[in-house]
C-alpha cells in the first residue's frame, strides 16, 4: 500500500473512533476489527496506522492547542466538522512528532479534504497546518 493509501486508511479509523467516542482502552479491539474487514495486512502498513491511530490520541491536547492557537477570533475549537479534526490531527501528528516533511504533510491533508471535506475545507486544512509550522518553526531538510 502506499503511504497515501495509508494515511486514508488512518483517517477513517480516527475519524470513526472519534465519531463513536471509543474509549482509549478499546481501540486495540476496533483497529483489528477494522483490520480484519478491510484484509488489511503488512507489517509496515499496520504499524504505521497504528502509531498514527494511538499517536493522535496520546498527543490528542497538545494537538488541540496547535489547533487552537490557529484559529481566528471567529472560530471555536467546537466549531471544526469531526472530519476537518481527523484530518488536521493526523498531519499534526505527522509533521510534530513523526517529522513528516511539513509539504508532504500538507499536500497529504489537503486532498484528503478534498475527499473528505466540503468546498471550503482544503483551504481550511492548508490554512491552518500552514500557521501550525509557522508557529513551530519548522524546516524540513530538502524543503524549500
Amino acid at each position: 500500500m502506499s503511504m497515501s493509501e495509508n494515511r486514508k486508511i488512518a483517517f477513517e479509523i480516527v475519524y470513526s473512533l472519534e465519531n463513536q467516542n471509543t474509549k482509549y482502552e478499546d481501540y486495540k479491539e476496533n483497529i483489528d476489527m477494522f483490520f480484519d474487514e478491510r484484509d488489511i495486512h503488512g507489517k509496515s502498513t499496520t504499524k504505521y496506522i497504528k502509531d498514527v491511530v494511538y499517536g493522535t490520541k496520546r498527543h490528542g491536547k497538545q494537538i488541540k492547542k496547535q489547533i487552537e492557537s490557529c484559529l481566528s477570533e471567529k472560530w471555536s475549537y467546537d466549531r471544526i466538522s469531526k472530519i476537518d479534526l481527523a484530518i488536521l490531527e493526523i498531519a499534526i501528528f505527522e509533521i510534530l512528532f513523526l517529522k513528516t516533511p511539513y509539504k508532504v504533510a500538507i499536500n497529504e491533508a489537503v486532498e484528503m479534504a478534498k475527499m473528505f471535506g466540503d468546498t471550503k475545507t482544503p483551504a481550511f486544512i492548508n490554512g491552518v497546518l500552514a500557521s501550525i509550522v509557522k508557529n513551530n518553526n519548522i524546516v524540513n531538510e530538502n524543503n524549500d
